[in-house]
């Protein structure tokens, strides 16, 4: 049996663990970065208190699913919030990116398919043609958010 080496994954950086969150936000109190000091120390409360509740110690997946789970709820907070809070909501929101795993661009995303190009393309819509692509840039090693291959398939198949 031989054994296929597997190319390197398309991102930029692995998930962070907790303890590199705890780092970010002691350096962010010391530097008086109120803000972004106060972001971190809500996430770091929100991964400690599912694995807490099941006696284990938190992954880097649990640091993944709750910060993305904070952008999402920052993004729809600054959507309607005040014009005095969208400043702060805005620094907020770039200290939560931060922590996450960078994914590839739509852009990016429409290069890494290129060899199955082709096969988005004749798909009967653009479901099944998100399915070739997701298994595509999943076998790849890709990071990407499934909104953004969204965008690429629908870019690709020119709707």
């Amino acid at each position: 049996m031989d054994i296929v080496e597997r190319p390197p994954p398309l991102c930029y950086q692995q998930p962070m663990e907790l303890k590199e969150v705890k780092q970010k936000m002691m350096a962010a109190m010391k530097a008086g970065k109120v803000v972004e000091e106060e972001a971190l120390r809500t996430a770091i409360g929100d991964i400690t208190t599912l694995p807490a509740h099941e006696n284990r110690d938190a992954t880097a997946a649990d640091v993944e699913a709750v910060v993305r789970k904070m952008v999402k709820s920052v993004k729809e907070t600054l959507k309607l919030a005040p014009e005095d809070r969208k400043a702060e909501l805005t620094e907020e929101l770039a200290v939560l990116e931060a922590l996450l795993p960078q994914t590839l661009s739509v852009e990016e995303i429409v290069k890494a398919l290129a060899p199955v190009a082709e096969a988005v393309r004749a798909a009967k819509n653009d479901g099944q043609a998100t399915e070739v692509a997701m298994k595509h840039l999943k076998g790849a090693g890709a990071e990407v958010q499934g909104g953004n291959v969204a965008a690429a398939v629908k870019q690709m198949r020119g709707a």
